[in-house]
């Protein structure tokens, strides 16, 4: 239940929720391409994606010094259905 509850306060957030479109358009980004697109600030979006990525909502993958966050690719995650 700790989850569901997880995952449903983050998708409770309009910014998210585009921070999600993106993401689903292009597949990967950093914070900084994310911030950018979406006009946010580096801070904000970085505490927006620890959020979805706390949720499992959204997964990292480390690229030398650069951090990318996609879509998780989880059979329970909520987004598929939704976005």
């Amino acid at each position: 239940m700790r989850i569901l509850e997880r995952r449903l306060k983050a998708l409770a957030n309009q910014r998210r929720l585009r921070i999600l479109q993106f993401l689903k358009r292009e597949h990967s980004a950093t914070v900084t391409e994310i911030a950018r697109a979406l006009q946010l600030s580096l801070a904000a979006t970085s505490e927006h994606l620890q959020i979805l990525s706390h949720a499992d909502i959204v997964v990292t993958r480390k690229r030398g010094t650069f951090v990318t966050y996609r879509l998780s690719l989880n059979q329970e995650s909520p987004v598929r259905e939704i976005l």
